[in-house]
């Protein structure tokens, strides 16, 4: 065959194959809508914090540190001792006080019998007056002997105010020494450094020997109730979305196995200069990671049954529509999307369970166009 006759043969056979491939309809990937249940989740990055943190100091001043009895980790109940300090000074300042309140004891003793000897011994010059005033009007008493009977009433009474106030001084000494011991006994009792609440300590900064002072740095530090939550911040755009007492999981570094969690707080104000809101997680499993360490904590917001299709087949605008392949032809629908978690979404409105879709939207594909359905599973 001549060079020409073989590019005539060629062209036809061209032309040939170029008129079945138009002839062809476009092959598409479609996946099949199916009815299932879809959670959306949220998630919250951060550490973990104490719920609360009580902080225990000194309440006395002055006082060296003696004996330690916590450590770092270890779990306390509400009233066990820490740390003693020592209390030698107060010991011997109790004594001192015991001798004060028996000399006060005494002194009060002393007044009321001399009370009880004025109170007589003013009778007896009143009772004196009297007779005598009486024998001064019949004449048989001088003025003189009046004189002196009018002396020593007044005398009786002196000694007794004197007695009186005597006693009121002995009872104000005892008062003053009884609340001076008081305080000595409240100071020996927080010598015993002892914890507020039950708990895990955090940290420890007591050492012996060292001076104890309310105003430096804390001797303990206890985790209340050893409640540990996972504090995070998440963007204002879901931030909306997250209620209190929603489940959740956290996954907490150097830890094989997640702790379940609820939402306990959802902050009432979004930081104004990152648009970023604070969250806390609080765990519900007895084991606690360290304070510190980093924490992953995956939130469900919602949960739904519906038709499920993949997140790439819906194209998003006023309204959303979907591409459905039906009998091979394509049919644009106006769907009301819903609940979207791990690339599949939900569809509420405009599609039935079965019914198959093209897998990307956009895929140049119009209404009406034939095309040829390839299945990709939406699992």
């Amino acid at each position: 065959m001549s060079p020409r006759l073989r590019l005539a043969a060629a062209i036809l056979a061209l032309s040939a194959g170029a008129s079945l491939a138009d002839d062809r309809a476009p092959s598409v990937t479609v996946a099949t809508a199916v009815r299932g249940e879809i959670r959306e989740t949220v998630v919250v990055t951060g550490s973990f914090v104490a719920r609360e943190e009580v902080l225990i100091s000194p309440e006395v001043e002055g006082l060296a540190i003696i004996e330690i009895l916590a450590e770092e980790g270890d779990k306390v109940a509400a009233g066990q001792v820490l740390a003693r300090l020592n209390r030698q000074m107060l010991d011997v300042q109790i004594e001192q006080n015991a001798a004060q309140i028996s000399r006060a004891e005494a002194a009060i003793a002393q007044a009321r019998a001399s009370i009880a000897e004025a109170t007589a011994n003013k009778t007896l010059a009143d009772q004196q007056l009297q007779r005598t005033r009486q024998l001064q009007q019949t004449g048989a008493a001088s003025n003189d002997q009046l004189d002196q009977r009018q002396t020593a009433s007044r005398s009786a009474n002196a000694r007794l105010d004197n007695a009186t106030n005597a006693l009121r001084l002995g009872e104000a000494d005892l008062t003053l020494a009884k609340a001076q011991r008081s305080d000595i006994e409240l100071r020996i009792a927080r010598s015993e450094i002892k914890s507020r609440v039950g708990g895990t300590i955090s940290r420890r900064t007591a050492r012996l020997g060292a001076v104890a002072s309310a105003t430096g740095e804390p001797l303990f530090r206890i985790i209340a109730e050893s409640a540990v939550e996972l504090e995070g911040e998440v963007a204002e755009t879901t931030f909306a979305r997250l209620r209190a007492g929603q489940p959740a999981i956290v996954e907490a570094a150097g830890f094989d196995k997640p702790f379940a969690a609820t939402v306990r707080l959802v902050a009432a104000e979004v930081n104004r200069t990152n648009r970023l809101g604070r969250v806390r997680l609080a765990l519900a499993a007895d084991e606690r990671p360290p304070l510190g360490a980093f924490g992953r904590g995956t939130v469900e917001v919602a949960r739904s049954q519906g038709i499920l299709v993949p997140l790439s087949s819906v194209m998003f605008g006023q309204p959303a529509t979907i591409q459905v392949v039906k009998n091979g032809v394509i049919e644009t629908r106006q769907v009301t999307p819903g609940l979207r978690a791990e690339g599949r979404i939900e569809i509420r409105q405009g599609l039935a369970e079965g019914e198959q879709v093209v897998a990307v939207s956009g895929s140049f594909v119009r209404n009406g166009d034939k095309v040829t359905a390839v299945t990709l599973s939406n699992r």
